[in-house]
Formats: structure tokens, sequence, C-alpha cells
């Protein structure tokens, strides 16, 4: 009897055990994730010359139960070019001391100083994880290089030397920022401060890539104490949003995104998306019209209409809704919108071969690869936006402009928005 109850015990110890290790480890062996202890972490990371992402947890954490998958994702397709680690505070307390671990999860990124490991501020997704690793990699292959990862050797948090960043001084802060219709993301920076130029090549980069969208400036809060001040800048480097339209500006916010290019931009593009205007709709009526959509924007949508005497104002003004409709759901793109009369503009209309499929038809230009696509299917809502679609991820089957410069425009009147009323015969008289 006494057996059986001793063994009764161990069984339900066993289980109880087991239990534990099975509902609390967030990570197994299948996964990408090295499961790091104090056994090897050192063998591993420390002493390790590869680059490591290593996230700090807890089993009972659902931020942490939220975050895994994503992690595992992100370790599967880095595997073979950053590592990826996890740690289980909860079994190995002795690493939330040694780190400073304040809260779950933290994440740490092991470069080329392992003694100094860097906080992680990038997206929580697979693909913010995957993007910020790729940025850290870069910037510990050039210190290895002995470069400093930015072009123009910018001793500056943001301006540096990229022509794309904007400097913003007391004396020009108020017309360039605060009444300006533009979003504006502005760092306040210290030329001393290290983070501020671990900062620099990425907000560079950034800046080039939200032009046209977003603005990106950069102010010396050293010097230009007076805004430092007004702004309650007590760190470096601080990003504050200031949105679009004067009044916004008033009530500016702290950026609370990631610290790398690709997080930057993301963070501004979902922010901007819902404040920019809807896209113009303009009637090609001279060269200019047509060279503006198609020379200042990334592609031109260019569009067709049947003549006033086949549509009449009611229609067309349904087809120049639609239009404005669908266009206001591609805004973030950025592209030119306009439209003509069929018949109107001959020499634009055979750049693109449009005449043999009647009216209305639609054409997406890009100028710069001397490339278009045509919409073969119906004008309405559903085909009209699954060629808009295809085209904004790079897809659509293209033909070749063959030009070396915009076709001819003819100038003609604008639309009046009236009825066209038919041509008036004249008779000879007997």
């Amino acid at each position: 009897m006494v057996l059986t109850t001793r063994m009764s015990h161990l069984v339900l110890l066993c289980l109880t055990l087991c239990g534990i290790s099975l509902t609390s480890a967030l990570y197994s062996p299948s996964d990408a994730v090295v499961q790091l202890t104090p056994a090897n972490f050192d063998s591993q990371v420390t002493n390790g010359k590869e680059l490591w992402l290593v996230e700090f947890y807890a089993p009972w954490c659902g931020h942490c139960k939220n975050l895994a998958p994503e992690w595992k994702k992100a370790a599967s397709a880095l595997q073979g070019v950053v590592k990826v680690g996890a740690v289980d505070v909860d079994a190995h307390q002795e690493f939330g001391s040694r780190f400073g671990i304040k809260g779950f999860p933290t994440i740490k990124v092991f470069g080329a100083n392992k003694k100094s490991p860097t906080e992680y501020n990038g997206a929580r997704t697979a693909s913010g994880i995957v993007d910020s690793a790729m940025a850290e990699l870069k910037k510990l292959v050039n210190a290895r290089l002995g470069g400093s990862g930015s072009k123009g050797g910018s001793s500056g948090g943001g301006s540096g030397n990229n022509k794309d960043v904007i400097t913003l001084t007391d004396s020009n802060f108020e017309e360039m920022v605060m009444q300006s219709e533009d979003m504006w993301l502005v760092e306040f920076f210290a030329p001393w401060c290290g983070h501020c130029k671990k900062l620099a090549p990425e907000w560079a980069r950034a800046a080039t890539d939200l032009k046209g969208k977003v603005k990106l400036g950069a102010v010396d809060a050293t010097t230009e104490t007076n805004l430092a001040q007004k702004y309650g800048i007590r760190g470096y480097p601080t990003i504050k949003h200031f949105p679009s339209g004067k009044a916004a500006k008033q009530s500016p916010v702290d950026y609370d995104g990631g610290r790398t290019a690709s997080d930057i931009v993301a963070w501004a593009e979902t922010k901007a998306v819902v404040n920019y205007p809807p896209p113009e709709l303009t009637q090609i009526i001279d060269a200019e019209i047509l060279k503006e959509a198609c020379t200042e924007h990334s592609v031109c949508v260019v569009t067709f209409l049947p003549h006033i005497l086949d549509d009449m104002a009611v229609g067309r003004n349904k087809k120049l809704a639609l239009l404005k409709k669908i266009g206001n759901e591609f805004k973030q793109k950025n592209w030119g919108w306009v439209w003509a009369e069929g018949g109107t503009q001959p020499a634009v209309e055979s750049a693109v071969g449009v005449g043999g499929f009647g009216y209305p038809a639609m054409v997406v230009v890009n100028v710069k690869k001397n490339v278009f696509v045509t919409l073969r299917s119906a004008f309405d809502e559903e085909h009209v936006t699954e060629l808009l679609k295809a085209v904004s991820v790079g897809r659509g089957r293209t033909e070749p402009l063959q030009l070396t410069e915009l076709p001819k425009v003819d100038k003609i009147e604008k639309w009046d928005g009236k009825d066209g009323k038919p041509p008036v015969e004249e008779h000879d008289e007997f």
C-alpha cells in the first residue's frame, strides 16, 4: 500500500512537471527559434560572430504569446542570415538582472558589441522583425568594414547631408512646418547623441522614400533651444508628428514607431493615407496638364470618355464620379489622373493605341519606363479596380510606348458641364 501510494505520488509529480514543461514553453526544438539558457547563451550569443535578435519572455505573458507566432515566422525567414533566439526569464531569472529586463517581451539586438546589446524598437510583426534585422545586419557589416553605415558622414541626428531631410530652425519652422498643409515628422537631436547618430542614415533613407508624401525635418535642439523648450524636448532623439492641415499641427504628438527606415516609412504612410486629399481628376485641354500628370507622378491614369452627344452630361458625370471614387481608394499611390473626350486628343490616343477599343477606354502610363497597361475589360468599378491593383503591385501586361517625348496635345476648350448640342445642319434654299 505504501509502495502504491509512493508510486502514485511519483506519477502525479511526473505528470505535473511534464505538464508544466509542455504548457509553459512558447517555443519547441522544431522551431527556427534558438532556445537560449545559461548553459549556451555565452557560447552562442556573446562569443559568437553572428548578429542575434533575442527575445526575453515569460510563458504567462499575453503579449509574449501574441508575439510567438510572428517571432517563429521571422526566425524561419532569417535562417542562415540572422540568428533569432528566445530566453525564458521565468526559468532563468539571472538574465533579468544581467540585461536589465523590466517587462515582457523585451527584445535585444546583439550586434558588433555583444557586451552592450541595443533595444529593439521595431514592429512586432514577422515582416517588421525581418526588415529591422536586415537593417541591423547592414550596420554590422559596415562596422566591420570600418564605415558608419551612412553616406556623407553626418554628425547630426537626422539632417546629415541628405537633401531630402529638411534642416529646421527657429527662423523657418513656423513658415515651413506650422503654415504648411503637409504632414511632417520632425526629429529633435543633439550632435553628440549616440542614438541620434544611429538614427541618421535611417532617417535619411525614410525621407527619400517618403518624398512627395510626408516631409521629414531635423532640429538641432542644442542650438534651437526655443523650439526644444516649446515642444518639451527632454531626451534625444525625440520625434514629433505634425499632422497635415494647419489646425491639426497645433497639437503635435510623439512618434511611437520603430527606428529603422522601413518602420518610419510604414508608420508615416499609415498616418498619411488618412489625410491624403483625393487626387484631382483633370481634363486634358493642353500639354501642361498631361505633362504634370505623367512626369510628376510615378504613373498617370488616362481615361478617354465617350463623346458628349453619346453620353450627355448625366452619363459623363457618372463616369467621372466613378473615377474619383476609385482614385480616392488609390490616393496613397500619388498617381496622376486625367481624362479626355474621345477623339479630342488623337495623338495621345494613337500613342497608347486605344482607338480600336471604343470609349470609354483607360490606360495607365509609366513614362519613366516607357510602358503602358490597357484596360481590356468592362469599364466598371470591379474591373478598373482590378487593373489598378495589378499595376500597384507591378503586375499587368505592359506594352511599349516607343516615345522619346510625350505625344502632341491639342489645345481645346474645357467641358462646361452641360449637355452637348448636335450641330445645326444648313440647307440650301430653292
